[in-house]
């Protein structure tokens, strides 16, 4: 399961109650994200592009992959927490809105670390941060956005493993030690770290709590870009 379990009870009108119907296990993994602009904008740091958006309001545009994904909901937490106004243009998908990013017909992009990694070598897109709690292997030179002066702007694409919710308890608590067991094996996280992926682990206690906080802040999102339920 991924950050769309949270995101989708705001965006859908379900047949199902992801909260009551799937019983946590584990987070296994985040891909960090990053904030990308255009070498034409003239921000170089984060606190920059917060200064020139404010000053241009509705001048500066973002692409996403589309509305309701995590490219576009990040770029509607920034609105939120910095207060600006920026014009969102969705791509039908992330691919394309890098390759717009890239060709200069958007100003901002906020998409996985790894697949943008390329381009910012090349400089064809500037990182102003990693939307992190640390900085990332891959960008070590780029800040995180607390760092760049931003809080609570950390936005990573989250997956988990859930099961039904009439699992046995007994056999939840298992299979999260046993998920515990094969993330913390040096062989796989040699794997997944040749890929961009950071392994990550809790318990379902915590597992759940997390859901419910990330529903949270995603529906506020939701209602303050005004995207209603399908």
């Amino acid at each position: 399961m991924s950050l769309a379990h949270a995101v989708n009870p705001s965006l859908y009108k379900l047949n199902y109650d992801p909260i009551k119907e799937l019983a946590p296990i584990s987070l296994v993994a985040y891909i960090q994200n990053v904030m990308l602009v255009h070498p034409s904008v003239p921000a170089k740091t984060l606190k920059e592009f917060i200064q020139l958006a404010r000053a241009n309001p509705g001048k500066l545009n973002f692409g996403t992959g589309g509305t309701g994904t995590t490219t576009h909901l990040a770029a509607e937490l920034l609105k939120v927490i910095a207060k600006i106004d920026i014009v969102h243009v969705p791509y039908k998908g992330t691919g394309l809105a890098l390759i717009g990013l890239v060709g200069g017909q958007v100003d901002m992009l906020i998409m996985a670390a790894p697949a943008a990694n390329s381009q910012i070598q090349a400089g064809k897109a500037r990182a102003l941060a990693v939307l992190s709690a640390k900085r990332v292997s891959e960008l070590p030179n780029v800040p995180t956005t607390k760092e760049a002066g931003v809080d609570n702007f950390e936005v990573p694409i989250w997956y988990g493993i859930l099961a039904p919710a009439a699992t046995p308890r007994d056999i939840i608590n298992r299979l999260n030690l046993e998920l515990n067991k094969a993330l913390a094996a040096p062989d796989v996280r040699e794997r997944l770290k040749k890929v961009d992926v950071e392994p990550v682990t809790n318990t379902p206690q915590q597992f759940a709590e997390f859901i419910k906080a990330e529903t949270v802040r995603y529906a506020k999102v939701i209602k303050a870009a005004g995207i209603k339920p399908e």
